[in-house]
C-alpha cells in the first residue's frame, strides 16, 4: 500500500546525505542497490518528518519517540517487514556515520524493536527441472527452425544456454554474472573470478558443461578474447554486456518452454545450486564461500531444505531406523 508522503527529489540536508552516500559507496563498497535503497529510505523519513512535524529533521535533536512514531506510521501504511527493516537499517547506518562525523554523540534508534522478517524457505528447482530448463534454449531454437523460414542466428540461444549453465554451475548472483569479463574465466583451472557484494572477490569452480557452452557461444559470435570484454553480451556487434532485466525476460520464456513456473527468478537458480550441494553432502562453510555470503547464518537457511535428504540417510544408515 502506498502512503501519502510526497518526497522531494532534494533532501533538506543534502551535504549530510551526500557525504553519507559517498562513504557508503566508496569506503564501505556497498552495492548500487543498497546505496539507492538507503537514499530513498532517508528521503522518505525526511519527507514524513516535514509533513508530520512541519519542519525538516534536526538529526542531533531527534528523540527515540520520533522513530517509534515513524515505525507506527510504516505499520499503518502496510509496509512489509522487509521494507521496514530496510528503512531502519538506513537510519541506523546514517546515524553511525553522523557519530563518526561528530554531528551527534549517540544514536536515538538503539533498542527500538522492529517486526521480525518472516522466515521463508527459498524456492528451488529439482535436478530434473534444472535439466529441463538447461535444455529449453535448444528446444526453443529447434521450434524456431521448424516454424520460421528465416529463423536467424542461433547465437542468442547459445548465449542463453551458456548463461543458464553458468548460473547453475557457479551459483552466482545475476549482477555478478552480468559483470563477468573475459579475463575472469580461468579455463585451465576451471574457475571463474567473481566480484560480489562490496567488491569482494571470490573464485568459483565452474563445470565443464558450462565452459563448453561458453566456448560454443564465443566461437559463433567470434568473441575477440580481449580481457575487458563481457563474457555474455546483449549485443555482440557493439560488445554491450548482458543486463539483469534481459536475463529475467529470457528466463521467463525458457521456464514456460520447460513447463515450469514462469514467475521464478534467476535467484532461484542460486537457491537450487546451494540446495543441491547441501543435499549431496557439501558442508555449510564451503557453500557459504561459494555463494559469497558474508555470514554463515545467511547460508544456514538451506539446511532446512535438506530434511528429506537427512531422513533418507537416517533410514539407510541407522540400525534401528
Amino acid at each position: 500500500m502506498k502512503d501519502s508522503i510526497t518526497q522531494d527529489k532534494e533532501s533538506p540536508t543534502p551535504s549530510l546525505l551526500k557525504g553519507f552516500l559517498n562513504e557508503l559507496a566508496n569506503v564501505r563498497m556497498a552495492s548500487k542497490n543498497t546505496v539507492r535503497n538507503y537514499a530513498q529510505a532517508l528521503n522518505h523519513f525526511d519527507a514524513w518528518h516535514r509533513q508530520t512535524h512541519g519542519c525538516p529533521p534536526q538529526w542531533s535533536q531527534l528523540e527515540r519517540m520520533v522513530f517509534r512514531s515513524y515505525l507506527r506510521f510504516l505499520g499503518r501504511e502496510k509496509y512489509s517487514r522487509s521494507s521496514t527493516q530496510i528503512h531502519f537499517s538506513a537510519l541506523r547506518t546514517f546515524y553511525k556515520h553522523l557519530i563518526r562525523q561528530g554531528v551527534v554523540s549517540e544514536t536515538p534508534i538503539r533498542d527500538i524493536l522492529l517486526p521480525k522478517k518472516a522466515k521463508r524457505l527459498p524456492t528451488f528447482l529439482t535436478q530434473d527441472q534444472i535439466l529441463a530448463l538447461l535444455e529449453a534454449p535448444a528446444k526453443v531454437w529447434q521450434e524456431r527452425l521448424e516454424t520460421l523460414k528465416q529463423p536467424g542466428s542461433p547465437d542468442v540461444y547459445l548465449r542463453d544456454t551458456a548463461v543458464l549453465e553458468t548460473f547453475y554451475s557457479c551459483g552466482m548472483r545475476v549482477s555478478e554474472l552480468c559483470g563477468l569479463r573475459f579475463q575472469d574465466v580461468l579455463w585451465e583451472m576451471q574457475l571463474i573470478k567473481v566480484i560480489g557484494k562490496g567488491n569482494k572477490e571470490r573464485l568459483c569452480p565452474v563445470g565443464r558443461p558450462a565452459l563448453e557452452s561458453i566456448g560454443r557461444y564465443w566461437d559463433l559470435i567470434e568473441h575477440p578474447r580481449q580481457a575487458d570484454l563481457p563474457v555474455f553480451m546483449a549485443q555482440a556487434k557493439t560488445h554491450t554486456p548482458l543486463y539483469p532485466r534481459l536475463i529475467q525476460g529470457r528466463l521467463k520464456a525458457y521456464l514456460v518452454a520447460a513447463g515450469l513456473d514462469p514467475n521464478l527468478t534467476p535467484h532461484k537458480l542460486r537457491h537450487s545450486f546451494a540446495t543441491h550441494l547441501i543435499n549431496a553432502g557439501a558442508d555449510l562453510r564451503s557453500v557459504q564461500e561459494l555463494l559469497g555470503h558474508a555470514h554463515l547464518v545467511t547460508t544456514q537457511i538451506y539446511t532446512h531444505l535438506s530434511t528429506d535428504r537427512l531422513r533418507e540417510v537416517y533410514q539407510e544408515s541407522h540400525p534401528r531406523a
